[in-house]
């Protein structure tokens, strides 16, 4: 897309689809732009034009036999007798952006909750799911549709099906915050894919996906109808299999399928042992990739791998990556000795070694300045408060409800502790619930971060969402809520037992942030010897 100069202005143009004149951004005139979203593109019969037909003709020519069929009546007519104009059409008048359309009423003529000039549309009538009756049971399994050949043009708008479904969008939209915009699109997509459909028939998301994306139809909202109707599959491959299958390349067939078996179990646990998290499996993963390409060249199975391949590997590697990497090949090994894939541990009784952290260190205040001057949104005001004064991780502020806030305590529920709410995120916070309230007033979602995205579901906001305005400065909301418990720990003193207790941390995470405040402090009094104490 091009980009034009600040204060550019596009000069008054014809539309490249019904040659209408007038002053518009882009190629096509806004109701061309609407038109051809809804209709595909092929051979007009009236002009031979390749544009966006409904029912095989385009925009122009429905314009040329609007015209005149209004020339014979005197007024506007509906859609049946312009469209028995349309094989009559043989010239076009041009004419201007906007001709065509309704003069509406004033805007006194208003009326609220609905358009000008309109009364509000009422809620579909209730129904409930189509009597099978009597059928045939299906000789064959069914045959995979093909949606790609349907248009919104040949929607089925009498079925039975499409009103259940209708009623229970309906009732979806009222309970979950729908907007006007979503509703509408959902109901053009449930009209789209229940074409056709009887009783028995599965909908699944290979099928439908493709059509609705190119349609700009939401294609989670409508399967969140079509679950409610209990019709619909969803047969689309996970996520972390495609990146599974993507790790794994490049490894010989042996390898592959038992480092893939590893992987599994780490995901979804198994007989002895707990499901990890997928982060950490990713992290395993990607710490045991680069051994097992290098044995892929050798070998076909990890039984052929020695302690002495494990011991020149590793004697590549330094520090903190050496530390990983003899884990992750250590939990490798032991699951395979475990379930008889090798005939020895290769990497018993290689010691992995105390991992020695780096003291940590505080932020300058400058740091700090800067990234509470981007934080201009309500939301992202709120965020920075809960991680430098309450040291909140990013799932934790994504996790939160709003049951978790007690404005009349003046208490912050935070990952199962109850924390006080100072005045600096007290008044953070109802400012947000006040941009909450006026930005999404319908939304259903009780988390209490949301945005346009989880606005209309009753999902969390991601992590990357959460992260995203701090990243790329030097405070992001990991090191501020590091900061915060190891100020926390040069203030009231490097005592683990307090900081466990405070924030939450596990016995091993709180030595470390008193180690780094002892070591700290003793730091500041060795550079400054008049704040020490006397000894003569």
């Amino acid at each position: 897309m091009a980009r034009f100069p600040k204060g550019y202005v596009k000069p008054t143009d014809s539309c490249d689809s019904c040659l209408a004149w007038g002053n518009f951004s882009g190629r096509l005139c806004p109701t061309c732009y609407m038109f051809g979203r809804g209709h595909d593109a092929a051979a007009c019969t009236g002009c031979r034009r390749i544009q966006p037909l409904k029912w095989n003709y385009c925009r122009l020519c429905w314009c040329q036999a609007r015209l005149s069929a209004k020339a014979v009546a005197g007024q506007l007519t509906d859609e049946t007798d312009v469209r028995g104009r349309l094989a009559a059409v043989r010239h076009h008048q041009l004419f201007f952006v906007g001709m065509h359309y309704r003069r509406r009423p004033t805007p006194s003529a208003r009326r609220r909750g609905g358009r000008r000039g309109a009364p509000r549309k009422p809620p579909p009538a209730p129904a409930r799911r189509p009597d099978p009756g009597s059928r045939q049971p299906p000789l064959f399994e069914q045959i995979p549709r093909d949606y790609s050949r349907l248009a919104l043009a040949d929607s089925d708008l009498a079925s039975p099906w499409l009103a259940w479904a209708k009623y229970l969008a309906h009732r979806l939209a009222e309970a979950r915050g729908w907007g006007r915009n979503i509703r509408f699109a959902v109901n053009r997509g449930l009209a789209l894919v229940l074409t056709g459909y009887v009783e028995g028939d599965v909908i699944r998301h290979t099928e439908i996906f493709a059509r609705l994306r190119a349609l700009d139809l939401p294609v989670g909202h409508t399967v969140t109808v079509l679950e409610e109707m209990g019709i619909f599959e969803d047969d689309s491959e996970p996520s972390f299999e495609r990146w599974l299958a993507e790790r794994l390349e490049g490894l010989e067939p042996g390898i592959r399928s038992e480092a893939e078996r590893w992987t599994h179990i780490l995901r979804n646990g198994g007989p002895r042992s707990l499901p990890r998290r997928q982060g950490t499996v990713w992290l395993y993963l990607n710490r045991v990739r680069p051994a097992l390409l290098e044995w892929s060249n050798r070998y076909d199975h990890l039984r052929e791998v020695t302690r002495a391949d494990v011991l020149t590997y590793i004697k590549t590697l330094h520090g903190h990556q050496r530390h990983e990497q003899l884990v992750a090949l250590r939990s490798l090994f032991s699951w395979a000795k475990r379930n008889g894939l090798i005939f020895r541990n290769p990497t018993s009784r290689i010691k992995v070694g105390q991992y020695e952290y780096a003291v940590l260190q505080p932020l300058f205040p400058e740091q700090v300045d800067r990234s509470v001057a981007a934080a201009t949104a309500p939301a992202t005001r709120l965020i920075l408060a809960l991680a430098a004064v309450h040291a909140a991780r990013v799932a934790q502020i994504a996790n939160l409800m709003l049951d978790d806030a007690d404005l009349g305590n003046r208490r912050l529920t935070i990952a199962g502790r109850v924390r006080p709410l100072d005045d600096l995120t007290m008044k953070l916070l109802l400012d947000w619930l006040e941009h909450r309230r006026s930005r999404w007033p319908n939304t259903a979602n009780l988390h209490l971060l949301i945005n346009n995205q989880t606005a209309n579901t009753t999902g969390r906001a991601s992590n990357h969402w959460i992260s995203a305005p701090m990243r790329g400065q030097d405070a992001t909301l990991e090191r501020l809520r590091v900061d915060r418990q190891l100020e926390e720990a040069m203030v009231k003193g490097p005592d683990p037992l307090h900081l466990a207790e405070i924030f939450g941390l596990d016995e091993k995470t709180a030595i470390r942030y008193a180690n780094s405040a002892r070591a700290l402090m003793e730091r500041h009094l060795e550079a400054d010897p008049a704040t020490s104490p006397r000894t003569d």
